[in-house]
């Protein structure tokens, strides 16, 4: 099994040139040589010339894709009284106070993004050291710590994804998947490169975007033309 994989990759890697493609090149690319008998994500890692360990050139935050992630998401929401029930109305997979502590704290995870109201964030603080290394505590800059837990919900279920720099300067986001269009796919890689691009630290230095790769779960990865900021969706042939 192995070797097959090993061969695929081999040929699809044949078939891609060592110059940066147009988003919308690069994607139908990736649509071709993905070879796997599931539908694969599709993601992208921009190398920023970000110094991470620098307090002032941190990056994340998150962004919504125009066409979703194609990602079942389960949201747990810590809410209690009104907003409770506006998370269940919202569609809120799990919803509950202390007994929704006491499962985190026993290690039962069965949700992939976690709300809280303000009011609760005493209880769940107490989960930081649990929830954080998952990525899965709430945070107000990301806004999943809010009174309006049902706005939160829509835009997690509806494709909201985060982007972070990790500590080599690479964000690492979620595109989609390979059943989407070409053109769905620069669609949501051109939102999540804008919202890079306007969210850029102040005290970021030399150049900020040094590549851009695009890849599917089982396929290499094809470079993408960094320079081309607008009209994602143009091939350059």
């Amino acid at each position: 099994m192995s070797q097959k994989k090993s061969k695929n990759y081999r040929a699809a890697a044949e078939k891609i040139a060592e110059t940066p493609y147009a988003p919308i090149d690069a994607f139908k690319l990736l649509k071709e040589i993905a070879s796997a008998k599931f539908d694969e994500t599709v993601t992208a890692d921009f190398r920023l010339g970000l110094d991470t360990r620098q307090a002032d050139q941190q990056l994340r935050g998150t962004v919504s894709l125009p066409n979703g992630s194609g990602k079942t998401v389960r949201v747990a929401v810590f809410a209690e009284g009104a907003a409770a029930e506006a998370a269940k109305e919202a569609g809120a997979d799990i919803v509950g106070t202390a007994e929704l502590v006491e499962q985190v704290q026993a290690g039962v995870f069965n949700f992939d993004a976690a709300v809280a109201t303000p009011d609760q964030m005493g209880k769940v603080g107490r989960l930081g050291k649990i929830l954080g290394p998952r990525g899965l505590m709430p945070n107000p800059k990301l806004g999943t710590v809010t009174p309006d837990v049902a706005k939160a919900i829509k835009e997690l279920k509806g494709g909201r994804v985060e982007y972070r720099a990790d500590r080599y300067g690479i964000a690492h986001v979620v595109l989609g998947k390979v059943s989407f269009t070409a053109e769905q796919l620069a669609e949501n890689y051109g939102a999540v490169y804008d919202e890079i691009l306007r969210m850029k630290p102040a005290a970021a230095k030399g150049r900020y975007v040094k590549s851009i790769t695009v890849a599917s779960t089982m396929s290499p990865g094809v470079p993408v033309d960094s320079s081309v900021n607008r009209a994602y969706t143009e091939s350059a042939e």
